[in-house]
């Protein structure tokens, strides 16, 4: 599996609390991440956008039981072990708590943020990829040209 993510050269392992077997899960389970115009839209797929769930004065947003369960299970994952080890995530999932969240809610909203790291991670690699694909290809068609110098 390790050959198979390094292959696709993703930095998504960069990301503390993603390994190579939650990678190649995101990989596999989106594909070509410019079939998701916006992080919105990722979002939505994954199945950590929240819901609304308000009522009166009371503004709340509950789960997502929709979109793709395993990318929202690698979400989740993520989320803990940022929370665990005292990541970049700790300090976000804590001041969702001091700022009134229950801790479900709290992880809910790591959840999403940590969606939209996942959306432009891959969206950068795509870029990435397709600059380099484009040097390379120009690189190539350079050297297949005669030479225009007479001889």
């Amino acid at each position: 599996m390790r050959e198979a993510v390094a292959v696709t050269r993703t930095t998504l392992t960069t990301l503390p609390g993603l390994g190579t077997v939650l990678a190649a899960k995101v990989i596999g389970h989106v594909g070509h991440i410019s079939r998701f115009p916006t992080e919105h839209r990722f979002a939505s797929y994954t199945g950590s956008a929240p819901l609304d769930a308000s009522s009166g004065n009371n503004v709340r947003h509950r789960l997502n039981t929709g979109g793709n369960r395993a990318l929202n299970s690698v979400l989740h994952t993520i989320a803990v072990c940022q929370i665990r080890d005292g990541r970049r995530g700790q300090g976000y999932y804590l001041r969702k708590i001091s700022e009134g969240k229950t801790p479900s809610e709290a992880r809910r909203a790591l959840k999403r943020r940590l969606s939209n790291v996942v959306y432009r991670i891959m969206k950068r690699n795509q870029r990435n990829h397709l600059a380099q694909a484009a040097w390379h290809t120009e690189a190539l068609s350079g050297h297949d040209r005669p030479d225009s110098s007479p001889t």
